[in-house]
Parts: C-alpha cells; structure tokens; sequence
C-alpha cells in the first residue's frame, strides 16, 4: 500500500514538475527578442552607362539568408539568443546604377516579408551604402525610412555598411546602431557584420535599448579606396584609432567611412559616427576621428606603384619576376566599372611582344563576350574561333574587339561569369565570360586549367589586389587606364557633390568637423 501511495505521490510530483519546466521553457521562449533581417548590397558607379537589374542580386529570403553569416549557423549561439525573421537580402557585385523598377521590386518585397510577423524588437539591417537608383537620391536613406513605416520606432535597427558607403542624415537618423568595416580590402566583414549582431543583442537583452547619443560628422574628403587602403599608412594608422575609440565606457561603436568616390550624389563623401550613452565622449570622440582624418588628408596616395598601361607592361616584360601583376583599375568591376571595356585588351594584344607563342605569358581576366562564348561552346575545345567580346555596355574608349584564337577551357556554373572560356591568341590567354565576373582567388584560374603563379604577366580588372591576389603576386603595379571607375576623380565630371571637397579644392578652408548631434529614431 506504501508502494503504491509512494508511486502515486512520484507521478503527481514528476506531473507537477513537468509543467513547472514547460511553463519556463514556454516563457523563455517569449522572453526572447524578435529580430528580423533585411538588406541590399551594391556599389553603383554612376560614371558607368551600365544598368544593374534584379536578377543581379542574387536576392535570398527566408532561411537561405542565413547563409551569408556564418556566425548564425542553426546551432550558434547568437541563433538561439533570439526569434529571427529573415526576409531578403540581395548582394550584387558593383556595378551601374539600379534600375527604379529593381529597387522598387526588391524593397517592396522586403517591406511586404516585414509585414508578416510584427511586431520586431530589432532588426539587423546589412547594407553597403553606395547604391544608386534611377531618380532617387539616398536610395538606402529612403529604404530605411521605408523600413520605419512598417516596422514603427520602437524597433531597434542595427545597421552594418561597407566602409565605402555612405552615411546621409537621414541613414543616421533611423539607425540606432551603426557600423563599418575597420579594414581595406574587407577582411573584416564577417566579423563587423557579427559586430553589429552582437550589438544589438546586447542591447536588447541588457534592456538598455537605442544608445542615447548618436554622434555624426560630414567629413568634405572624397578619395578612392585605391589611395584609402587600411593595408598601409595612412590608412593604416588612422583605421587603428577606431578600435580604442570604440572599446571606451560610454561607447557602443565608433566608425569611419571613406566614402563612395564614383557616384555625384551630395551624400557622397567621408563621415565619422559613434554611438554611445555619454554625450562628452560620444561627441569628443567623433570630434577626435574627424579630426585625425582630415589632418591626414594630404599623405593619401595609391598604395602600390601606378603607371600608365604602356609603362607598366613594359615593367612587367622586363621584369624576371613572376607573376608581376597589373591591375586594370579603371574598369574594375568590384569598384563600379561595367567590366567590359576592351581598351587594355586591345592595347595588350597590339603589343609585337604577345604575338608569338613563344612571347612573355600573360593571362588577362576577364572580357564579357556572350557571342565568343557561344561560338566556342559550338566549336569545342581545341578548335579556332573567332568572335566579338567586350563593349557592349561601355564602348565610349574602345569598340568590341574581334577576338582569333584557339578554345583551351570551357567552364560552366559560375554564380556570376555562367560560362567561362579560355582564348589562346599568341603568347596571351583571354579569360571570356558569358556575364563579367570579379577574379579574387587563385581557384578562379586554376579551375580554368590556368597557372597564375607560373605566368609571368597577369592582368585582372580590379583596383587594389585583394588578399588572395595580393599573396601571390611577385611585383605589382597599377595601371591608370580608362572606365566608369577612372582613378583620376578630378577628369571627372562631378556637378552635384557638395563643395568645397577634397582634393577637388586643395586649398579649401578648414570645415566644421564639430559633431552633430543626431535625434534618436523615435524623435527623428
């Protein structure tokens, strides 16, 4: 009889307990902030006559947005620190300006995705800050606005930028929280992006909600990452203030953003932002940035060697190291540049030096030509073709150029490129592609049956050399050639930035780098 009473009394008691434990799991549940996802990514040269569309941004949505961090894998830690709702987030590599149409399409689906589970206690919204659209000034101004209508503004937003961004009144007003990458090339992007997760988690969970002084300052500098790279001084010295600057009591995040050099927008030029509790060293702190910045303005120059594209293959074709690499900057497809332009291709190719098999080697990456790649998918590898490739979109220095040689590579499946083709013309190998496509990584080449490191000359559409590149290289110039990226700003023809500017007017008086004082998003 005790037995069972003692039975009866476990069961009761294991009932009770059970209950007590969903009760608590149900109510953490509950207690957990809701944060949803959004984003658009995009550098838009407006000097380029290209036009980027939808289908450019790859959009994913829902689950698949969580891809792009991997810091928020199904079982992480920041993953299960709150209830997320990821809605879209689209990525395109830089380009031309965003048709209205595609900006519209793909803020209307986010807002429309938003819409669907209110309310949020946050949102982490992941942006680049230099897209342009057809008609609309600030367009990622105007996509957090947006934001705001749906969301309300009690909802925390913590926004994450690329460093060459750019940060309007109106961007700083509806975040809360905001951040740039710390480093040029961005190998920090992950981890800035985690940062501004971090953030925001935090200030959720700690209950201490939107910092209470948003502290931002135009700085009239606008200069292309060529010249800003935290690689080397002063970029450097100046990028290494930023991590003390944020790790201060009082400070949730000090930043500094370089700006995007290819778009005449009035919003285009250098900022410094902080967030933080104190006013005093949220204010002296952006003050103090600002200030070492502009004091630095005049020791920014290109961080490798420059020439023009005759001197440097003459560099390269007498220099016994290899690879020697040259970049073709003013095309550069991660800056902005249509990536088409034939102009160093057909330069190259006039050469008397590559005509031979027999002559220096040397791989260029890449030219867009749909019609080569056509023809030397219907010929095969191994066969003659000859076909157009490049100007389709940017013909204003060079015409499409009519490329002879033979097929040594067809490659399929490239998320950006589709198809890949190899052209041997000479002692020259043409990397064609269906769609322009960015070379970053030895993998780009070898996959091709191409030896970058045993070639003596490469040449790739790009500015700076990104980390891969950069370890391989065994020389390296920068050619000053032609395209929607040109590096001489001031041949430009900027009419609607703000002036004065620097270097547009060396001898500008000194600007009020004072901090102003943005409203908090619920004030604004």
């Amino acid at each position: 009889m005790t037995n069972r009473f003692n039975s009866r009394v476990l069961i009761v008691l294991s009932l009770i307990f059970a209950i007590s434990c969903s009760g608590k799991e149900e109510e953490n549940s509950k207690e957990l902030p809701n944060i949803a996802i959004a984003g658009l990514a995009i550098e838009s040269s407006t000097f380029s006559p290209a036009v980027t569309e939808k289908e450019a941004f790859h959009a994913r949505r829902g689950e698949e947005v969580f891809s792009y961090y991997p810091f928020m894998h199904g079982d992480s830690l920041n993953r299960q620190r709150a209830n997320w709702f990821p809605t879209l987030r689209g990525h395109a590599i830089p380009g031309g300006i965003v048709s209205r149409d595609a900006y519209e399409s793909l803020v209307g689906e986010t807002l429309d995705r938003l819409r669907e589970n209110l309310p949020y206690d946050g949102l982490f919204f992941d942006i680049h800050g230099a897209m342009s659209v057809i008609g609309l000034d600030d367009p990622e101004g105007d996509f957090i606005e947006r934001v705001r209508e749906v969301v309300g503004t009690e909802t925390i937003i913590s926004t994450s930028m690329d460093l060459h961004g750019n940060v309007s009144r109106r961007l700083a007003a509806h975040s809360d929280l905001i951040t740039c990458y710390r480093m040029a090339p961005h190998e920090d992007a992950l981890e800035s992006k985690k940062r501004a997760v971090d953030n925001l988690l935090e200030r959720l969970e700690s209950g201490k909600g939107k910092p209470a002084y948003k502290a931002w300052i135009p700085v009239p500098i606008l200069l292309p990452g060529e010249k800003t790279s935290t690689r080397v001084d002063p970029g450097k010295s100046l990028y290494a203030e930023v991590y003390p600057a944020a790790e201060q009591e009082g400070i949730v995040d000090a930043a500094i953003w370089v700006g995007y050099a290819w778009a005449d927008e009035p919003r285009n030029h250098a900022v410094v932002m902080v967030t933080g509790d104190n006013k005093e060293t949220v204010t002296q702190t952006a003050e103090k940035l600002a200030q070492s910045f502009w004091a630095k303005r005049n020791d920014f120059e290109f961080i490798a060697p420059t020439a023009s594209l005759k001197e440097s293959l003459d560099m390269a074709i007498a220099s016994d190291e290899k690879p020697f690499m040259i970049s073709d900057m003013g095309d550069n497809p991660t800056a902005g540049g249509a990536g088409d332009v034939t102009w160093t291709l057909r330069e190259i190719l006039e050469r008397p030096e590559f005509k031979s098999e027999n002559g220096p080697s040397l791989i260029y990456a890449s030219i867009p030509g749909p019609e080569m790649v056509e023809a030397a998918i219907t010929a095969g590898v191994g066969a003659q073709v000859e076909a157009a490739v490049g100007a389709e979109v940017d013909d204003r220095f060079s015409p499409p150029l009519l490329l002879s040689g033979k097929v040594e590579a067809i490659t399929h499946g490239d998320r950006n490129a589709e198809t890949e083709v190899v052209i041997a013309t000479g002692s020259v190998k043409v990397i064609v592609t269906r769609k322009r496509k960015p070379y970053h990584r030895e993998s780009d080449f070898t996959d091709l049956g191409l030896s970058p490191r045993d070639t003596d000359i490469v040449v790739v559409k790009i500015g700076y050399l990104v980390p891969e590149l950069y370890d391989m290289r065994a020389d390296w110039v920068m050619a000053l050639t032609p395209g929607g990226v040109d590096q001489d700003l001031e041949r430009l023809e900027f009419s609607r930035i703000n002036r004065p500017m620097f270097p547009f007017d060396k001898d500008m008086d000194m600007p009020d780098l004072s901090a102003r004082l943005i409203p908090l998003s619920h004030e604004y």
